[in-house]
């Protein structure tokens, strides 16, 4: 198979707005139209001042990290939007063709670190470059919408 779309578990998805800053739970603040990650955490650039934390599956520390966010020094807020949206994993030779059937980003110009919200097939998304592939962020009312747009697109280059 040359392209694999796995969702991932039900991560944590805090955004994060700030007055000011340079880092969050330890890790750096992304430059526009980025992400950074740290152990477990991803943070993307959504804004000039605001970021969306991903962190593992709810649970009990997940509570702990919206605390903690809290707590850091220049937050001005921290709002729980896990379940807004659907988390994809796209990998395989192919992935990149795929996404190009729908979207109008040059993913040849996009290197790993980027992290933009664009359209894909006509749905709002917030897109991951990745060395291993993509991450793809769905609003949940569009990811059935997304799945079988997704299952079209990559018909020409399953095996």
């Amino acid at each position: 198979m040359t392209v694999d779309a796995v969702d991932e578990p039900f991560r944590t998805q805090l955004t994060v707005r700030l007055r000011d800053g340079h880092a969050l739970l330890g890790v750096d603040l992304p430059r526009p139209c980025a992400f950074t990650s740290g152990g477990d955490i991803d943070i993307l650039w959504m804004g000039p001042d605001e970021y969306l934390v991903l962190g593992p599956p709810l649970s009990r520390e997940s509570g702990d990290l919206e605390a903690e966010l809290s707590r850091e020094s220049g937050v001005l807020a921290v709002v729980d939007v896990s379940a807004q949206r659907n988390v994809v994993r796209l990998t395989g030779e192919h992935a990149r063709d795929v996404l190009a059937h729908g979207c109008s980003i040059d993913l040849e110009a996009s290197p790993p670190g980027t992290c933009v919200q664009t359209l894909l097939a006509r749905t709002g998304i917030v897109l991951m470059v990745r060395e291993e592939g993509f991450t793809i962020l769905v609003r949940q009312s569009f990811s059935d919408y997304f799945k079988a747009w997704l299952a079209d697109a990559s018909l020409e280059y399953v095996s």
